[in-house]
């Protein structure tokens, strides 16, 4: 990777680089998930084409909702283990057991309607 992809070893970013702002959000059993609050104009335009794009519509809302995890996501504690690595979290979310695929719905509408007033949610 670059020079310009890396963070410095004091783990600050670049200068004039900002960093995203984050809500943790708990389901009953204590697990945690950590949500980005930003997205590019370009993603949001993406993800109106996932939500939108001539699939069947639970289809499409499934793949509307593990693109927003995909994108959103920083970090997922589940009893006790933190996941924070990109391809562990979507490893991890594919196979979610039922109730927890529920709470990342919830949760990312919940998310969405704080942060992305102006998306529609899956």
């Amino acid at each position: 990777m670059g020079r310009r992809g890396r963070r410095r070893d004091d783990g600050a970013l670049p200068a004039g680089q900002l960093e995203a702002p984050t809500e943790v959000y708990r389901d009953p059993e204590g697990n945690e998930l950590e949500l980005r609050g930003a997205l590019t104009l370009k993603a949001r335009a993406q993800y109106a084409d996932v939500l939108g794009g001539g699939h069947h519509q639970d289809d499409a809302w499934q793949r509307a909702t593990e693109w927003l995890f995909e994108r959103l996501a920083v970090s997922w504690t589940i009893s006790g283990l933190e996941l924070d690595k990109q391809k562990e979290l979507l490893g991890r979310y594919r196979m979610a057991t039922a109730d927890e695929r529920r709470f990342v719905r919830d949760t990312l509408r919940v998310h969405l309607k704080e942060y992305f007033p102006d998306m529609q949610a899956p």
